[in-house]
């Protein structure tokens, strides 16, 4: 009985573990974007390690894949049990520090693929620990399933195929996009809010300076607040979290108007996604101006979208010889759009019909005649 519990541990563990690693490996930059949330100064405020977190990324991404592999092909069973249980036990830690102080929304466990709320997320690390607890208390049982030489060969083509596909991800695109703006959806409809959906229930609340000290107070409780209390601030507390369309942060703004019901309906449409200028790969952004010319001599309309400053914008503009409009949308969406700094972005009245990043610039498809989709 034992060893059938302690076998199944064994399978449960390392393919979880290489399911979670595959799925972050097809984006590892996405899950760069969250380790750099834990590193910011509202989470762990360790802003140093914030340059080093797509390496960090990068790093555990692999490191969980071949933990997967070693586990079930049974590949030095002691280390490797260890290494498990010191990585959940992290892992463990950082969800509970997300789900009790409520600071990240998402570990990115699974990537896009799958959101899980942050208790959801310690309640699967909780679950993986157990599993990997019963492993090290078995550690005897666990036997390779090969011989050493193909256990060494599949222990070796992992942590190649790994780093592989990092390379490939990192130079091009995910191979598998999970993001709201993938080819195919449509901006405007991932907008919508379905009738009926429920709404979010929010609680005003007013903070009043009391004798020298701010008090916080309800509006039911407003009636009651102290003579010669001043007002500082006033802040919304979230009861209940109602429907988020998958797209809720989309804007082209400029000059402080927002033009994006105008532009989602061009049928012919040219995006370079660069959420920070001052980010932006030099040779990449170089390859934008015969792609703007191509694109315009075919009856595109081709714009920009950042989050850059007026000052970046024009320095980039007289750079690299981009004639076109940028408009302002939120860095994050625009990190959620596409990875590449730059990217193209294909759209056909509000749906994305291709996305390219700046390395695949020949592979991009512009046609003489509106799409017809």
């Amino acid at each position: 009985m034992k060893n059938i519990i302690t076998q199944f541990s064994r399978l449960f563990v390392g393919v979880l573990f290489i399911i979670s690693g595959l799925i972050k490996l097809n984006d590892p930059v996405g899950f760069s974007y969250k380790l750099a949330e834990y590193f910011s100064e509202p989470v762990f405020n360790m802003p140093f390690l914030e340059p080093l977190a797509l390496g960090l990324a990068i790093f555990l991404v692999i490191l969980e894949v071949v933990l997967g592999v070693m586990l079930l092909v049974g590949y030095k069973a002691k280390q490797t049990i260890w290494a498990l249980l010191l990585l959940i036990v992290f892992f463990t830690f950082l969800t509970f520090y997300s789900a009790y102080f409520n600071v990240v929304k998402d570990c990115g466990c699974f990537g896009d693929a799958l959101k899980l709320t942050p208790w959801q997320s310690f309640t699967k690390d909780v679950v993986l620990l157990f599993f990997i607890l019963i492993l090290f208390f078995n550690q005897k049982l666990i036997k390779p399933l090969f011989s050493t030489s193909i256990t060494n060969l599949a222990v070796y083509l992992s942590v190649a195929l790994s780093a592989f596909m990092a390379y490939w991800v990192l130079h091009h695109n995910p191979i598998k996009d999970f993001r709201p703006y993938k080819v195919g959806n449509n901006i405007e409809k991932g907008m919508e809010i379905p009738e009926g959906a429920p709404k979010s229930v929010v609680e005003m609340i007013f903070i009043y300076k009391v004798n020298g000290v701010d008090k916080e107070f309800t509006e039911k409780d407003l009636m009651n607040i102290p003579e010669g209390a001043t007002f500082v601030d006033r802040k919304d507390k979230v009861i209940s979290e109602g429907y988020v369309p998958p797209i809720h942060d989309f804007t082209m703004t400029k000059d402080d108007s927002d033009y994006k019901d105008e532009l989602l309906k061009e049928p012919k449409l040219v995006v370079f996604v660069t959420y920070d200028l001052t980010k932006s790969d030099p040779e990449g952004m170089k390859k934008l101006s015969k792609v703007t010319t191509d694109a315009q001599a075919k009856g595109y309309k081709v714009i920009a979208m950042t989050a850059s400053g007026a000052d970046e914008i024009a320095k980039a503009k007289k750079e690299y010889g981009l004639n076109i409009d940028f408009y302002f949308c939120d860095a994050t969406t625009l990190k959620t759009i596409e990875r590449a700094n730059p990217s193209i972005v294909v759209l056909h009245k509000g749906t994305i019909v291709q996305k390219l990043h700046y390395n695949d610039v020949d592979n991009l498809k512009l046609s003489d005649v509106a799409y017809g989709l």
